[in-house]
């Protein structure tokens, strides 16, 4: 038997093409024919280039906060992203602690989605490609430490081939480098949670995020405060913050002796 080829898709790939095959030949009659998807918080579709997040393209989404590693707002919006597009979710997990309830609460069914078990990042960026070459997805999620902009590029050509979208999440905790590296992605995101409401409200409703566009191509960088997504996958603006940005983050205050 000839050894496999280097183009070849890492052996926790190949055993989700089959599964791949058969969800998306249905789907393909299904998916959206829109090339953005607006997230119905007018401040936000305004600052994005034709109202809404580019649909067939490569976007990066990662945690803020002191425990963003452990932290899940990147994970449930990237969720609630994929929950209101037609068809499955090819997802490639980089640790076992994914949570499927909490998916399924921003609208996001397990039903939707195939898990591909890829521990490496060198495992996850080929079975990413790979998944992005099967038209009928609704998306493809990579779960990354780091992305450098030769892999991006590639994932991005991927994504502009087949119209189907590509999110990777980056999880860090504090001390380690919180700003991704650049690349090729049409967006940046970083997700952090942010205060619920005082007085009476602070623990009724929905969970709020700080949401920073930190890079979008062709269009406006910007911070919001919106409340997380809900069983739809759909965010809101809070209404005592409608088409209000969030205020600047301070900086970490230092201790005392300069240290």
């Amino acid at each position: 038997m000839p050894p496999p080829r280097s183009s070849d898709p890492p052996a926790p790939a190949k055993n989700v093409l089959a599964e791949l095959r058969r969800l998306t030949e249905p789907a393909l009659e299904a998916r959206t024919t829109d090339s953005v998807l607006p997230f119905g918080a007018g401040t936000l579709d305004r600052a994005l280039p034709g109202g809404g997040l580019a649909l067939g393209a490569l976007h990066q989404i990662h945690e803020g906060g002191p425990r963003g590693r452990y932290a899940a707002s990147a994970v449930l919006f990237a969720g609630g992203i994929l929950a209101r597009l037609d068809g499955p979710v090819l997802w490639c997990l980089h640790s076992r602690d994914l949570f499927a309830p909490a998916l399924a609460r921003v609208g996001l069914h397990p039903d939707r989605v195939v898990y591909c078990e890829t521990w490496r990042d060198t495992e996850v960026l080929p079975a990413m490609e790979e998944g992005l070459r099967h038209r009928g997805l609704a998306g493809v999620v990579g779960e990354l430490t780091r992305m450098a902009l030769t892999p991006s590029r590639r994932l991005q050509l991927a994504a502009e081939g087949s119209g189907v979208t590509a999110l990777v999440l980056h999880r860090v905790c504090a001390g380690e480098s919180a700003e991704p590296e650049p690349s090729a992605a049409r967006t940046r995101w970083r997700v952090s949670p942010a205060p619920s409401g005082s007085g009476g409200d602070r623990h009724m409703g929905r969970p709020r995020w700080r949401l920073d566009l930190q890079r979008c191509r062709g269009g406006a960088p910007g911070s919001w405060i919106v409340e997380a997504c809900d069983a739809q996958g759909r965010l809101a603006v809070p209404t005592v913050l409608a088409d209000r940005q969030a205020a600047p983050e301070r900086p970490a205050l230092r201790r005392a002796g300069g240290r």
